[in-house]
């Protein structure tokens, strides 16, 4: 080897103390001349990796000299479990090879740098630096090093961006849920309330047989709807175990349970990452509405598409329509647009407030999409996962 003599470094009060690995001893021979010749002091040889762990504790070397290549323990190992037993002894790699998956190897285990056997200027400087806590990288090996870092960190990037959106979706999922169970205990409050009074009514209060009849029967009312919340809300607590749903197919289920729906599904239709309980829930709330509210023998259409916003579901039904100010007030618990003494349609105004709390503990919403005489198209979306 050509050597190359630098000058031992200012910051050193002695000369830098090095150990050299290489299980080619005419090789360790050359590398010795060149140290000596660039003021470096040599404290010892190992011929492998495990002979150069045993010495490292007693000889205490700066610097590592590590062949990469060599038999039983090579220097990737090896400088692994040097640097856990002594992190402060820097390591140099050595190889005749710039392949990638070593040079990666080698910097993962700790080495200070990675140079070519046949670079004795690279090699002086990586010791040097290396003893100063630096590190030196071979010209051959660095563009290779520097393009494979930039794409780890560019996935780094994406990774932790994604992480960030999948916390802002879980902190908004979170939000969802604490007002659904808030929502679930004002709403369950107001039918046990009039349980309770109608049962006390009966125990303090004499009445006509007639009179006890009627109080039975609205006993008897009011824990039918008690217990349908109760079975409403069930599946759409459970809202965060999600799978990939085929929303046109879970619409052909639920709409399979009346002749009157007709579902259409427009191609090409991604699965969305959903709940697919919860998903049956927000399509039964709102086919049941549509249903309630569309003369006996008239139609429902139900068509799935795919839209800006990701997935559309649009019901439309032959109802008497919605006046626009009224459109946000619908969606409210126990909200009836029919006044109590003159209501066509039963129900106890629940259902669109469960499926738009239910579309939203998912990632999506209902709305009134457009409406008139004629009819009503609620628009149910459902975002994708980007």
């Amino acid at each position: 080897m050509e050597q190359a003599v630098l000058p031992r470094p200012l910051d050193h009060a002695r000369p830098i103390r090095v150990l050299v690995v290489d299980d080619n001893a005419g090789f360790r021979e050359s590398l010795l001349s060149l140290l000596f010749a660039g003021n470096l002091q040599v404290v010892g040889e190992a011929g492998s990796g495990a002979e150069a762990l045993d010495l490292v504790g007693a000889l205490e070397p700066d610097v590592v000299l590590m062949d990469v290549r060599m038999p039983t323990m090579d220097g990737i190992e090896a400088t692994r479990l040097l640097k856990e037993r002594f992190p402060a002894v820097g390591v140099v790699a050595l190889s005749s090879h710039e392949d990638q998956e070593i040079v990666r190897g080698m910097l993962v285990a700790g080495a200070s740098g990675y140079v070519l056997k046949d670079s004795d200027g690279d090699i002086l400087t990586a010791v040097n630096r290396a003893a100063a806590g630096g590190a030196l990288l071979s010209p051959e090996v660095t563009p290779r090093v520097i393009e494979e870092l930039t794409e780890a960190l560019e996935r780094e990037r994406r990774r932790a961006h994604e992480l960030e959106r999948a916390q802002e979706a879980l902190v908004e999922r979170s939000v969802r849920r604490h007002e659904l169970v808030a929502r679930l205990s004002h709403e369950l409050r107001t039918p046990v309330t009039v349980i309770l009074g109608v049962a006390q009514t009966l125990r303090k209060v004499e009445t006509t047989p007639e009179q006890e009849e009627e109080l039975l029967s609205r006993l008897v009312s009011r824990a039918e709807d008690l217990a349908r919340l109760v079975d409403r809300f069930e599946l759409t607590i459970d809202a965060a175990m999600t799978e990939q749903v085929d929303v046109a197919e879970v619409a052909r289920e639920v709409a399979s349970t009346s002749p009157r729906v007709r579902v259409q599904a427009r191609p090409p239709l991604p699965h969305a990452h959903i709940n697919r309980g919860v998903a049956r829930r927000v399509l039964e709330e709102l086919l049941d509405n549509a249903l309630r509210f569309s003369p006996e023998a008239s139609p429902v259409d139900v068509v799935v598409g795919l839209g800006v916003r990701g997935i559309e579901v649009r019901i439309t039904d032959r109802g008497p329509g919605i006046d626009a100010h009224e459109h946000e007030r619908i969606f409210g618990p126990l909200e009836q647009l029919e006044e109590l003494n003159v209501r066509v349609h039963q129900g106890a105004g629940m259902g669109l407030a469960l499926a738009r709390t239910a579309a939203r503990a998912i990632g999506g919403d209902v709305t009134v999409g457009t409406s008139g005489p004629e009819g009503s198209t609620f628009l149910w979306t459902i975002a994708l996962e980007t």
